[in-house]
């Protein structure tokens, strides 16, 4: 083994570093969006699967607000509860998945659910927060579709029961 070879790893277009590695992992993970956006909200790190669940190239997002992602009747509520993080270090949701919706490059609305990671520099400052993300659209619209139907089903049901049938 040469000199370097014994801290690198092989992956399909070169020898990377291991220290390369988790990060291109992250990068390149299609199943769900990994966004990392500094203290002020700018997108720092905006990974494949980001780049397919909302539309935008990475060199599309990075250096954009995080609005680029955010519903506009949303972006109030979200700056406010990213101020109480960047002044606690805390969120009140703690390791608690998220819910919210989302809103994607040709502008359709997408239901989100998300859990975050608040990074801190060595001395213990917020640099930012990282977001894993994934689109549970599909699952919310059949859950609602569900309790649609319940709901009508018990009208039905209370209908019945009121003519004696």
């Amino acid at each position: 083994m040469s000199p370097g070879e014994e801290n690198s790893v092989e992956t399909n277009d070169r020898k990377a570093p291991a220290s390369e590695i988790p990060r291109r992992i992250i990068e390149e993970s299609t199943l769900d969006a990994v966004i990392y956006a500094d203290r002020s909200g700018t997108i720092r790190l905006w990974n494949h699967g980001a780049e397919i669940m909302f539309g935008y190239r990475s060199d599309e997002a990075v250096g954009q607000s995080l609005e680029l992602i955010i519903p506009e009747r949303l972006r109030t509520p979200h700056w406010q509860g990213w101020d109480r993080v960047m002044e606690t270090g805390t969120t009140r949701y703690g390791a608690s998945p998220l819910s919210a919706p989302g809103v994607t490059k040709d502008g359709h609305r997408i239901s989100l659910e998300f859990s975050i990671v608040i990074l801190k520099d060595p001395e213990g400052r917020i640099d930012g927060v990282a977001a894993i993300m994934r689109d549970v659209t599909e699952r919310w619209n059949a859950d609602r579709e569900r309790r649609r139907l319940l709901k009508e089903y018990e009208r039905q049901l209370t209908d019945r029961t009121a003519d004696g049938s």
